[in-house]
């Protein structure tokens, strides 16, 4: 592929907090936002669609069910057959650029981290689930598999990847997807206002730090949104006075990295809605990859290797017998 140049939106805004229509309206605004000023790539944060569920950390899973956050929460996640899904497409094709959005997917009766991309023409490139959900979100969300760690050929844009928040910090994963000769990588955030400031590992600091490694290491373009929460959210998720000392408005600190780990856009303020915007040039990555490519140049194979199974795991597997053993059945062999 030549290499293209083009401009990026990562999105640091706050949900519709579980109200999955409001979160559409959200997020294709944001889409033609980002395409009025001349985006070709937007990038939205970990379930933006209908917002991270904060409640899984503040609380009991009986509270949370008490309060009706699990059945709201599954009733407006977005299934991939939906009439929300067809508006999506539709917004995604008007604007014509490509988009990544983060959502909670409804699949039957679970539901998964996901990343939905689809491109200018309104058709899917993809759709992932996060490996492994990060400690409470396993009493929400179901888990991916092999197939998910997976980079894309898009046309205008490159090689395009995409990981989800902690994702960032599992090494073999991470090297899937350096192996595979990413160049645009998204990594989604949900917002860094959880447990702050007692509890670094969750805040903006080291995530940053993960998100800009991620750019030096696999010698390729980060694109990093990250959500906020709102003071409605706040309203709404913390019903007792120790609970405002666990989440707090604001948390947005979205980022866009070159592949030398420059800070490529001006950063908004942590409680400010709106996009970022950097201008990408691919061939940046040649410069970057000549000094260190991790699954090239660089690597000591005979030394260490990774293991990858990226074959998508079946939880059922429809067979039916051969004619001549039903025959033989039949007959008491």
């Amino acid at each position: 592929m030549a290499n293209p140049k083009f401009k990026a939106a990562a999105v640091q805004a706050a949900p519709a907090f579980i109200d999955l229509d409001a979160s559409i309206d959200k997020t294709i605004a944001l889409i033609d936002e980002a395409a009025a000023h001349g985006a070709n790539l937007i990038a939205f944060p970990e379930t933006f669609i209908p917002g991270y569920p904060w409640q899984i950390w503040l609380d009991s899973p009986a509270w949370a069910i008490g309060r009706g956050f699990v059945s709201r929460y599954f009733e407006n996640s977005l299934s991939y057959d939906s009439p929300q899904a067809e508006r999506l497409r539709a917004a995604v094709k008007k604007a014509g650029l490509t988009a990544v959005i983060g959502l909670s997917e409804r699949d039957g009766g679970s539901l998964y981290i996901a990343q939905w991309m689809i491109g200018p023409d309104g058709e899917t490139i993809a759709k992932r689930r996060k490996l492994r959900p990060t400690h409470c979100e396993r009493t929400v969300y179901g888990e991916g598999d092999g197939s998910d760690l997976a980079v894309h050929d898009v046309a205008g844009i490159g090689r395009l990847g995409a990981l989800c928040c902690w994702e960032h910090l599992q090494p073999l994963s991470k090297y899937a997807m350096y192996s595979q000769n990413e160049q645009v990588h998204v990594g989604a955030w949900p917002s860094f206002s959880l447990y702050d400031p007692f509890a670094p590992a969750l805040g903006a600091e080291v995530n940053n730090a993960a998100s800009r490694v991620y750019a030096v290491e696999g010698s390729c373009f980060v694109i990093a949104p990250c959500a906020t929460v709102s003071p409605a959210m706040i309203e709404e998720l913390c019903d007792a006075p120790n609970k405002h000392a666990l989440l707090h408005a604001g948390g947005g600190f979205a980022r866009i990295y070159g592949p030398d780990g420059a800070s490529l856009a001006e950063p908004l303020p942590p409680d400010q809605e709106g996009l970022i915007y950097a201008d990408i040039d691919l061939t940046a990555i040649g410069v970057a990859k000549a000094a260190a490519d991790p699954a090239g140049h660089y690597s000591r194979p005979d030394v260490t290797r990774l293991l990858f199974n990226k074959k998508p795991q079946r939880r059922v597997e429809s067979f039916a017998l051969p004619v001549d053993a039903v025959e033989s059945r039949s007959l008491g062999g």
